[in-house]
């Protein structure tokens, strides 16, 4: 029943047009006249004959919301015009007509237009868009318009691509994807950058034209930057999420530096050249240069020899003005290498006739006597004159050779020459004199010797200090002695001074230093300075490692127990009559000495001050490091804090310099400096064998759970104040030591380091899932001064009778090093074997002043220096001195000191402050002495034979 009415109702709809024409035509006809012409309404086209011809045709039209749309047509001429929409016609109740008339052709003009709803295309199920069209109607037939579609408008929310963040290398080409959220009509992107608008048409490396997707064809580094995507269309606008582009540089070595001079003026050494990652440097991320960037290579310096004379020739025959003449050449050998030429005369001349006088070019006893006679009552006085100067000049050459030989025989070796025996004093026999009371190597030569003493000892003994109270006062074995000769069994002679031991009167100088943090400075009495110095032991010990000590004219030792950190103030470095408070600390926290590129911290951060203090001979800083020394390897500078916290490089430890001087050691660096403040080691691996020493340890404690036992594992940097962090550490944690630390040498190659516990008994102990073994990463192992690192693994045994421990931790660098700790150990507190965790030190005394902190005898020190401080033709001098203590690089540095000897036996007491070797220094004066020094004196020889044998024979 519906549907036949609806079929009518578009039936009617259908027709209802061709029922307004007939309408139409009908009242057209009655409006004829009489005498047949017709006459044209106003309705009726004025040009029959014409087809409806469209003036504006319906256009596509997009419904927004819920806002209907309409759509117009417009033709001429036309008698009507209807909508035609999805093959049915529109009601002409829903026409909305206007008629006008064109006046340049005379034809009326019809414009109809119609509304659509969001309901109607809502409505409409087809298979393509809602559509209408327009029907015009002239009496000759119809016209019908273009289609157009009517759409609902919308735009959804989520894009379907975002664009993707990217990194990509300078020049590379760069693509980000955007694909618009689905909409009707199809959304238009835009690209922002930075919140900017990007022109393409502006910029030609910019390509946005390509499917929405943003192209640049060669990146730059102001490409960087957060990239977005707009779409938008005639409904709404939607923003993409942002995509961060980051544009790279990989770093570039520069060119290769010309290399270096040979760091040795003479023999083998090495010379190197450098580049920098700065062509270009690295930049946004973008990876460091690969390779190395130091190279060095051997190389061989000419060393200059100095030239010397041959042997003078035989003297030539008599020529007739009775002189004879003989020479010499410098060609024993010649100089070469910038040597120095002979210096003297190459010919010498004298007369052959013993200075008489000659005559005529004849000898005298050719000329006649009469001639003779004539002229000797002349010259008779003048020959008198001549022969007793002659005569005189015999006898002082004489005189004068006898006292040099008789010198020569007593106190040539007393001068230059000490023997290694004086310093260890491991002698077997000793032959004790006093010599002549003008010895100018006296300290002090105003004491009146007792020329009466003479006494021989057999047997060891040990030469002391005279500045040592104490020990002189037990024997006064040195006090009527004002000098010594000691004579040993390899004939070698030794003349050491020992001055009274009134030099030092014992007294005790005042003077200012600053306290605390330097913020005042007082005056300390001797009456007051005991107090002060137990005050400062009674001060509430601090997690910091930090020491103090108060030192005067006399210098001495400051010492940070368990560290390998220590001071050495020489003696004569402060001014008399001053006292300083002097401390030292390192620092324990996160280092403030940040490493840049490859550079790795290769020791602690030492403190030492006042830094206002001044001195006036360079004091000895000696810092533990962990670098397995080697110049081929390693490229090893000192940098000090500035007070404004930077780090500035000192020095390099294979320059040279006259500022200060580092000589490395296996373990640590000692380091001769004039000013106090902050200083650390720092390493750049030239290649990929650069080892850092490591110790690993292991430690272990019960857990909460009575079943449960705790193993940890660490490898720290291989100085003693690292591994005093980590025992302190344990202490708190209630950790044992299980195994004696080993050495694991950890080589810069870029692997990683495994830790695992192999061979639990089964049985007993089983170890929980899943740790059996860790591997630390390559990075944080080369790093580790940063906080001490360890692994744990947490062990269960089976039942509580279980009290014993065995397995093995294997610490191993994949194609590296490795160490195996055998544990075999009890849980049990009571039957656990203590291990110690350092060796015994002298942790009691950390600050050690005077003679008592110094290992050389300070007398001996001072004819040490008296010996080797001057020049010598025999080639004894500090040089030599310090070549035989294996100091053969930077030796500039001492020759501007005062005291070139003193500077180096300073670092020598530096280097053994643990060991006290005195044989290594008295092996190199020994080794020098024998040399450089020729014993020809044959009855000198046997004069001291002969006195050693009497002084046994009498029993002394």
């Amino acid at each position: 029943m519906g549907t036949g009415a609806a079929d009518g109702s578009r039936g009617a709809r259908r027709w209802l047009p061709w029922l307004g024409l007939c309408f139409w035509a009908a009242g057209a006809a009655a409006a004829r006249g009489a005498d047949g012409s017709e006459i044209l309404p106003d309705s009726i086209p004025s040009a029959p004959g014409t087809l409806p011809h469209f003036i504006e045709e319906p256009e596509d039209a997009y419904i927004i919301k819920s806002n209907p749309i309409a759509l117009r047509c417009k033709a001429r001429p036309a008698m009507q015009i209807f909508f035609k929409c999805n093959g049915e016609w529109v009601h002409q109740n829903e026409h909305v007509s206007e008629e006008s008339l064109d006046e340049s052709s005379g034809l009326k003009v019809r414009e109809v237009f119609i509304n659509v709803t969001r309901q109607q295309v809502e409505d409409f199920h087809g298979p393509e868009d809602y559509w209408c069209q327009c029907v015009a109607w002239s009496h000759l037939g119809t016209s019908k318009s273009r289609k157009a579609s009517v759409r609902i408008a919308y735009l959804r929310k989520n894009f379907e691509q975002d664009p993707q963040g990217r990194e990509v290398p300078i020049e590379g080409m760069i693509v980000l994807h955007c694909r618009p959220p689905e909409g009707v009509p199809a959304a238009e992107v835009e690209w922002l950058k930075n919140e900017e608008p990007i022109d393409s048409e502006q910029d030609e490396n910019i390509d946005t034209r390509a499917d929405h997707n943003l192209i640049i064809r060669q990146a730059r580094l102001s490409d960087s930057g957060n990239y977005t995507c707009m779409a938008a269309n005639i409904v709404a606008k939607r923003r993409s999420l942002s995509a961060t582009v980051v544009v790279y540089v990989n770093g570039g070595w520069s060119s290769w530096t010309e290399w270096s001079a040979c760091n040795v003026r003479c023999g083998r050494g090495w010379q190197k050249r450098s580049r920098t990652c700065t062509n270009p440097a690295p930049l946004n991320g973008g990876a460091f240069c690969e390779g190395m960037s130091v190279q060095k290579i051997t190389c061989t310096a000419l060393c200059p020899v100095d030239g010397s004379w041959e042997v003078w020739s035989e003297w030539s025959v008599c020529s007739p003005e009775c002189e004879h003449l003989r020479i010499r050449e410098c060609t024993a050998p010649p100089p070469r290498n910038g040597g120095k030429f002979c210096e003297g005369l190459s010919q010498e001349s004298e007369n052959c006739t013993d200075g008489l006088c000659i005559l005529d070019k004849k000898p005298l006893h050719e000329i006649k006597p009469q001639r003779w006679s004539r002229r000797g009552i002349e010259n008779a006085s003048d020959i008198a004159l001549y022969s007793g100067l002659g005569a005189a000049v015999v006898a002082v050459a004489v005189l004068v050779i006898g006292v040099t030989l008789y010198r020569r025989s007593h106190s040539d070796y007393g001068v230059d020459v000490i023997d290694s025996s004086a310093l260890t004093g491991g002698f077997q026999t000793f032959n004790f004199k006093t010599v002549r009371q003008g010895n100018s190597l006296l300290l002090n030569p105003a004491m009146q010797p007792d020329l009466t003493v003479s006494r021989t000892y057999s047997g060891p003994i040990c030469l002391q200090d005279p500045l040592d109270k104490e020990l002189m006062t037990e024997s006064s074995l040195f006090n009527p002695l004002s000098d010594i000769k000691v004579k040993v069994q390899s004939s070698f002679m030794v003349s050491l001074g020992v001055s009274e031991r009134a030099e030092y009167h014992g007294k005790n100088h005042s003077g200012t230093f600053p306290h605390g943090n330097n913020r005042g400075f007082s005056t300390i009495h001797p009456r007051n300075k005991t107090p002060y110095v137990q005050n400062l032991s009674s001060l509430p010990t601090r997690t910091e490692l930090r020491t103090t000590g108060v030192f005067g004219h006399l210098g001495g030792r400051l010492v940070m127990p368990n560290t390998g950190v220590s001071l050495l103030i020489p003696h004569g470095a402060i001014p008399e009559e001053n006292s300083w408070e002097i401390y030292m600390s390192i620092n324990q926290g996160e280092p403030s000495l940040q490493s840049d590129g490859s550079e790795v911290l290769l020791s602690p951060e030492v403190t030492c001050g006042p830094p206002d203090m001044l001195v006036t001979t360079p004091f000895a800083l000696t810092i533990p490091h962990c670098a397995d020394v080697s110049s081929e390897h390693w490229n090893i500078h000192l940098k000090k804090r500035t007070q404004q916290g930077k780090w500035e490089e000192v020095m390099s430890v294979e320059d040279e310099s006259t500022s200060c001087y580092c000589l490395l050691d296996p373990f640590a660096c000692h380091v001769l400096l004039d000013s106090f403040g902050t200083y650390a080691l720092t390493g750049e691996p030239i290649t990929d064998c650069a080892v850092k020493q490591l110790k690993v340890a292991v430690f272990g404690c019960m857990s909460c759970n009575s079943l449960d036992y705790n193993l940890r594992v660490y490898c720290v940097d291989n100085t003693p104040c690292a591994f005093q962090e980590v025992v302190s550490d344990e202490r708190h944690q209630g950790g044992q030591l299980l195994e004696e630390p080993k050495l694991l040498h950890f080589k810069g190659n870029t692997f990683s380091l495994q830790i695992s516990v192999l061979d639990i008994p089964p049985f007993l102990w089983r170890i929980k899932p899943f740790t059996a073994c860790q591997e630390v990463p390559f990075s944080r192992v080369w790093s580790s001064n940063r906080q001490p690192l360890h692994c744990a693994f947490s062990l269960e045994r089976y039942t509580p009778t279980t009290t014993q421990l065995s397995c093995k931790i294997c610490i191993r660098q994949l194609k590296g090093h490795e160490q195996i700790l055998q544990v075999q150990t009890s849980i049990l507190e009571s039957e656990r074997e203590t291990i110690t965790f350092f060796a015994q030190e002298d942790s009691t005394f950390p600050a050690q002043t005077g003679p008592k902190a110094f290992k050389i005898p300070y007398s001996i020190r001072q004819r040490i220096c008296a010996t080797f401080d001057t020049p010598n033709a025999k080639g004894k001098d500090w040089q030599m001195l310090a070549q035989k203590n294996s100091i053969n690089r930077n030796l500039s540095y001492f020759a501007t000191q005062s005291s070139p000897s003193a500077v180096i036996l300073n670092l020598w007491e530096a280097r053994h402050q643990q060991d006290g070797d005195l044989d290594s220094l008295a092996c190199a004066l020994e080794e020098i002495g024998r040399t450089h020094t020729k014993l020809s004196n044959i009855t000198e020889a046997q004069i001291d034979d002969a006195d050693f044998n009497y002084s046994r024979q009498n029993g002394l």
